[in-house]
């Protein structure tokens, strides 16, 4: 039996459904309020979806979700680094995350798989891999400063023999099935539909197609080491042509405006400063603005050595994520018909 902690969001749910296809028993743990859409309509395929309610502080619910478990993926994460109070991102991305993985050190898991994030990897003027740790605390996000202090205690756990904990490294997923949409999903849907006015220049970050970040995730389960690090993306990708694919499949044009990078931390500058006059967080903002950019250039050698895992190109899974957000929205339309 596998345990889903976050099936509802969009890496969580392609790890329910490529668990679904390879045959597995699947345990989701979700909340009694949370927005299942992302697995109800997973198909059956051969393998079975149990469902149970719980939650993150719930210790009773976590402990009884483990009950004949062999592998928990945790996937689940808050994201929202626009918030202007960050006691939210803390509490859920490491005080809930503590209180699972003191369930998990009393179960008998063979694996405990932690979708992370490549922010908590080390900035260099070089291609960085899983030994450059963590260095640029003093302009991070508190978003990436609760994602770094959750790894830090995953991997704690793993250290102390307590969890065995494989740290995942993921990097920006694309791909269909992004119903809320995700913080950089907004840029494939929105030139998708026709409602994104520029593309930009110089902003840039590691990507991944979602399922591809899937796959590394069971993979790491079954051939994953405890305590070590593993990044999970393809490649460095520009937002600029990131954006013009996702239109282009959409049967789009691009849009004609490029915003370079001081024009995009004007925005970001704008989004701030209005933030702090509403008290209304703004997605866009110089957090998020640095966030598009500020990383290097990844290796993902080590999964591919140690867990063999081979990823496909990540403009192929933008462009499926463009035509999911069309189908969509001409399936409502014929539904209103």
């Amino acid at each position: 039996m596998k345990l889903v902690i976050g099936a509802n969001g969009f890496l969580g749910s392609h790890v329910v459904r490529r668990l679904v296809a390879d045959g597995e028993q699947v345990r989701v743990l979700t909340r009694a309020t949370s927005n299942t859409r992302a697995i109800d309509e997973i198909p059956a395929g051969d393998g079975r979806i149990e469902r149970v309610t719980g939650d993150l502080f719930d210790r009773a619910s976590l402990v009884a979700a483990m009950r004949g478990v062999d592998d928990v993926f945790h996937c689940a994460v808050d994201t929202r680094a626009w918030l202007i109070d960050p006691a939210p991102l803390f509490r859920a991305n490491v005080d809930g995350l503590r209180n699972v993985l003191d369930a998990a050190a009393g179960a008998d898991l063979r694996s405990f798989v932690f979708a992370s994030t490549i922010g908590t990897i080390g900035h260099h003027d070089r291609t960085v891999d899983e030994t450059d740790e963590f260095n640029w605390g003093d302009v991070a996000t508190d978003y990436i400063r609760s994602r770094v202090a959750a790894e830090n205690v995953a991997l704690r756990y793993a250290r102390e023999g307590r969890v065995p904990v494989r740290a995942m490294c993921v990097a920006n997923t694309y791909g269909p099935y992004d119903w809320k949409p995700t913080n950089h999903g907004v840029f494939v849907k929105g030139p998708a539909l026709g409602g994104f006015p520029f593309r930009t220049r110089g902003m840039a970050t590691e990507s991944v197609a979602v399922d591809d970040a899937a796959l590394a995730m069971t993979l790491a389960a079954a051939r994953g080491r405890s305590g070590e690090r593993y990044i999970v993306s393809e490649r460095f990708l520009d937002l600029g042509e990131l954006i013009e694919t996702a239109a282009v499949a959409a049967g789009r044009r691009p849009p004609r405006p490029v915003l370079p990078r001081p024009v995009m931390y004007a925005i970001g500058a704008g989004g701030s400063a209005l933030a702090k006059v509403t008290g209304t967080p703004q997605i866009l903002n110089i957090d998020t603005v640095r966030l598009m950019h500020f990383m290097s250039p990844m290796s993902h050698a080590k999964a591919e050595t140690e867990l063999d895992w081979h990823p496909r190109p990540v403009l192929d899974a933008v462009a499926e994520g463009a035509r999911f957000w069309v189908e969509r929205r001409d399936r409502r339309r014929a539904e209103r018909v």
